[in-house]
């Protein structure tokens, strides 16, 4: 039988009638949870939830799941695969002892990398709810996550970007011209990954192939990746299409992902799929998962939870199938789930901060919908908050709007502020191409050139002059 979780302040008397409603009630405010029903009553109760949960021991977590282990597959993931050994350092904390010890200095990268396993996803969201904003910049700057396929992801000192070439009706000229703009912005070195506007198999290989053919014929040494669903991307396998990464969205409940078309058993039929292609150079990180905020909510799949601990739980999902990327779209479902600016930027930097504690390779797309409350200005920050604090890769999309998808997020040039601004710098093999093309003159700065690389120029003259709408 659950436990009930209460305390007394003052002369008021509060309960929390199980583990879940304590973690939603100590959640910072957003739309969703009120969308939900799961939000706390007053500023009063979400701090007297917080002051609770402080005071909880880690083991809970391990004794109470918050999603049935008989009903959800994913549960029994977290629970199955937990690391007692890595989890030993640290099992004697409360969440607020955890908290205090994360903003320690003992709790170095090193120190940080060897609990990782031992966390859940569950003592990752809870200690988010116990930190500002500030202590999820810190931690997760100490929480390295390195990955590899063809360059090297998620250094220090690093920021890669995903150059994002959408467009409405999959025209090749325009997406060909969309990667040599994000190219020469110095875009592209985590990954070339298009959302097609026709998702089937036939599309997808097409989509697959133009990409092969421009990393190929530069030599780039980044990967592709065609955003479509999972099965697609077996059958693309199966037809011998060049696939470097296999995408899919995943959500932190079972039911999520059944209603994404998926389980466990794809993914890892996926991953060894695309091991068995052995297209790496570098690493064998072969997957690109997306998640966001509000995503079981939405599915009606999520058991009563707040929003941002199924979030997290979906990073046990992704920590599974050891994953090249993992890209939480921040603001992309709408102010429904994330209404202004604020609960986007909190979301934003508790998405990063969870998804790295618990060694997951954290992106962000940092975005919004144009019906949300919030502008530009608030990316800029956002943008520049998630470079503090060690994010491994943002978008590149020309002039930050997504005119497929319908919804603002970063462009080349901020990617190139950001990296600017912040002293960053691209994946070193990434960057050492950059410097090879001619694409900057001084790659310590990001200064750009101010001619077309030759082999650019050449093939510039050799498009098309009418557009073409075969592909």
């Amino acid at each position: 039988m659950a436990q009930t979780f209460q305390t007394t302040l003052g002369s008021r008397h509060y309960r929390f009638r199980s583990l879940a409603e304590l973690m939603a009630k100590a959640t910072p405010a957003r739309s969703g949870d009120r969308l939900a029903g799961v939000i706390a009553e007053s500023a009063e109760e979400r701090v007297v939830a917080q002051m609770v949960l402080a005071d909880l021991p880690l083991t809970t977590f391990l004794n109470e799941a918050l999603v049935p282990y008989e009903q959800d597959e994913i549960t029994r993931l977290i629970i199955d695969d937990h690391d007692a050994e890595a989890f030993a350092p640290i099992r004697h904390l409360t969440v607020g002892d955890f908290r205090n010890w994360l903003l320690s200095d003992q709790a170095t990268s090193e120190a940080l990398s060897d609990v990782r396993s031992g966390i859940t996803p569950e003592m990752a969201a809870a200690v988010s709810k116990l930190m500002r904003n500030q202590d999820l910049i810190l931690v997760g700057k100490k929480c390295r996550v390195v990955t590899a396929f063809r360059n090297t992801i998620g250094l220090p000192g690093r920021l890669s970007t995903r150059l994002q070439p959408n467009h409405p009706t999959d025209d090749v000229t325009g997406i060909a011209a969309s990667i040599l703009d994000g190219l020469l912005y110095g875009s592209g070195d985590a990954v070339i990954g298009i959302n097609p506007a026709t998702d089937n198999v036939a599309q997808s290989v097409k989509l697959m192939r133009l990409m092969d053919d421009v990393i190929q014929k530069y030599q780039i040494p980044t990967q592709s990746c065609v955003l479509t669903h999972v099965t697609n991307t077996l059958e693309a396998i199966e037809q011998d299409a060049p696939v470097d990464l296999v995408f899919q969205s995943v959500g932190g409940t079972e039911a999520t992902n059944r209603s994404f078309g998926f389980d466990l058993s794809i993914l890892a039929e996926a991953e060894a799929a695309a091991q068995s292609l052995n297209r790496g150079t570098v690493g064998r990180n072969v997957m690109y998962f997306e998640t966001g905020q509000g995503s079981a909510l939405s599915a009606d799949a999520h058991h009563g939870l707040d929003q941002q601990t199924c979030e997290a739980r979906a990073y046990a999902v992704a920590r599974k199938f050891n994953p090249l990327l993992v890209n939480t779209v921040v603001g992309f479902i709408g102010p429904e789930y994330l209404f202004d600016g604020k609960e986007i930027t909190r979301a934003g930097l508790e998405d990063h901060f969870c998804g790295k504690l618990l060694g997951v390779p954290m992106g962000c797309d940092v975005c919004y919908t144009n019906h949300a409350e919030a502008d530009q200005n608030d990316m800029d920050n956002l943008l520049t908050l998630l470079g503090v604090a060690g994010c491994n890769f943002v978008m590149g999309i020309p002039g930050s709007d997504d005119i497929m998808l319908n919804y603002q997020t970063t462009s080349f040039h901020d990617a190139l502020y950001a990296r600017r601004v912040l002293r960053l710098k691209a994946a070193p093999e990434f960057e050492r191409w950059l410097t090879e093309m001619q694409i900057f003159q001084d790659v310590k700065t990001h200064q750009l050139n101010d001619q077309l690389p030759a082999a650019f120029a050449n093939s510039l003259r050799h498009l098309p002059k009418e557009p073409r709408h075969d592909v």
